[in-house]
């Protein structure tokens, strides 16, 4: 059971919370990656999770769906969520807060919580401690922070979250706290469930809820039941659980006056690439996903996730800055080289056999050798991607990536179905199928043959002069089709009406072909 859902019987504790609104948004602009003055609108679950002052403006509101909050604001920049971008930018503003008083609980990204005691003492008082910590925010370039104050974090929350821009704190008395939150609603509770279920017995505000007797919500909802209660009469009872710090293991160079020279940025990210995989090896990881940041002097910014098939050394993390230059180069000179580790593992999963690496690893070092003089996309591998065609399905990813292609998870229609032909022919092969009067067959308005299929005729050899000479038809044993596939019908530039056939001639060759419009090509063949 979580523990969280039981309420353990003691006082509240009071507790401080520090809050930023709109933490994606902001994050979004503490990146680069948009203009805070802009409307924006951060989406998860395809509804509106954060928005921009300018949005909320032209009234988007959390909980909307795209369509809705386009439709209220044209200009409205959506971005997806990106949880590990939120913690991310967040990590340095709690390392700051954890300088001037220990033992900070993030609860979420833009969202942390401490015991007011000790700050309250050395900062002489509540409201004291909560303006040094909105202050030190406000340092590192945060303008809107609120902070709240009451019997422990969920009651400091509320009050955080009542703030606003021209009073960004609230501090609830001690004792105060079901006062303070019997006027809230019951969403409050961040409950979807259990909110609704509230709302259809007549339960809106949290005042209600704790008027309700203790025992009947055990009934109903067991030790959930009862932690539900306790938040509503103001019993938070949880405990603030201060956060471990993790290790730095990031780095960051920075360079003056900036260098627009790729060699010389690989030159100077030399040094911090050895200390970056020092610092991992120090605690016994790993990097196998990195992510390599570029901040150009005129506020340009180039960020990407570069995978290795085993663990990066300070070698491959120099190659990929210098990779990331060349496929996305800034507009202007490099002023900032940022390598995080984007997912570690444990050191003692990449250690060398005892009796040799194996010709595994032997293939990996031979390969990554040649990558790393010819470059990132020197080496590639094939995989089978998403489309309806053969030949758009063949996609070569570069050595060391990991083939992600989403769109091979859609549902396709129309596509070939396994087991696929061996050979693809890069480009269509131009076929001929015969009926018994020697005459083209072809495929009618209902998707039917207009007669039935005798003979393929495929092309020749090339002569000397690159022509290529007539061969004698082959006699087909079996065929089974047609299988339309229709693509575009939106488009009329780009439709495409085709019907696919499967073919097996006297040979016992078997070929996929194509009828598209009366002429006939070969697609694939099956060896």
């Amino acid at each position: 059971m979580d523990p969280a859902l039981v309420d353990t019987g003691t006082e509240p504790v009071r507790s401080l919370v520090v809050w930023v609104p709109d933490w994606p948004v902001v994050a979004l602009a503490r990146e680069g990656l948009a203009e805070a003055e802009g409307p924006i609108a951060v989406f998860a679950k395809g509804t509106v999770a954060a928005t921009s002052p300018a949005a909320r403006a032209d009234g988007v509101r959390r909980g909307m769906r795209r369509r809705d909050a386009q439709a209220r604001c044209p200009q409205l920049q959506v971005v997806d969520a990106d949880d590990a971008r939120d913690h991310r930018t967040f990590a340095p503003l709690i390392a700051r807060l954890e300088e001037i008083a220990p033992g900070v609980q993030l609860r979420e990204p833009g969202l942390c919580a401490l015991r007011v005691k000790g700050p309250a003492r050395f900062y002489g008082g509540e409201a004291g401690a909560a303006t040094a910590l909105t202050g030190a925010l406000a340092e590192l370039g945060v303008l809107d922070v609120r902070a709240g104050v009451g019997d422990g974090p969920f009651t400091a929350e509320q009050a955080a979250r009542t703030t606003g821009p021209d009073a960004p704190m609230r501090i609830v008395p001690p004792g105060a706290a079901a006062a303070f939150l019997s006027p809230l609603p019951v969403t409050a509770l961040e409950d979807e469930s259990v909110a609704s279920l509230f709302a259809r017995l007549g339960i809106h505000t949290l005042g209600q809820l704790a008027a309700l007797p203790p025992a009947r919500l055990v009934e109903r909802l067991g030790p959930r039941g009862a932690r539900l209660h306790a938040l509503a009469s103001g019993l938070d009872s949880q405990p603030v659980q201060p956060r471990t710090p993790p290790p730095e293991l990031e780095r960051e160079v920075s360079f003056e006056p900036p260098l627009e020279i790729a060699d010389q940025v690989a030159f100077g990210i030399r040094l911090a690439a050895e200390q970056f995989i020092s610092g991992l090896g120090a605690v016994d990881l790993v990097c196998t996903e990195l992510r390599v940041a570029l901040t150009g002097d005129r506020g340009d910014h180039s960020e990407r996730v570069w995978l290795h098939p085993g663990a990066f050394d300070a070698a491959a993390v120099v190659d990929r800055v210098r990779w990331q230059l060349a496929e996305r180069g800034l507009k202007s000179a490099v002023a900032k080289v940022r390598i995080a580790p984007e997912k570690v593992d444990a050191a003692s999963h990449h250690v060398t056999g005892l009796f040799g690496s194996g010709p595994e690893e032997r293939v990996h070092s031979a390969l990554s050798r040649v990558q790393a003089m010819l470059g990132h996309t020197g080496v590639v591998t094939p995989q089978v991607g998403g489309g309806r065609w053969l030949a758009e399905r063949q996609v070569l990813v570069p050595w060391g990536d990991r083939a992600v292609i989403a769109e091979r998870a859609r549902p396709w229609p129309g596509s070939l179905p396994d087991p696929l032909p061996a050979t693809v022919f890069p480009e269509p092969v131009p076929v001929a199928v015969i009926d018994r009067d020697d005459d083209m067959v072809a495929v009618d308005g209902r998707g039917e043959l207009t007669a039935e299929p005798i003979a393929l005729i495929l092309p020749g050899a090339p002569d000397a002069s690159g022509a290529r000479r007539p061969r004698h038809p082959r006699r087909i044993a079996s065929w089974a089709g047609p299988w339309p596939v229709m693509e575009r019908g939106w488009d009329a530039a780009r439709t495409r009406r085709a019907h696919r056939f499967q073919v097996v001639d006297e040979a016992e060759t078997a070929w996929l072909l194509v009828c598209e419009e009366g002429v006939w090509h070969a697609e694939g063949r099956y060896d």
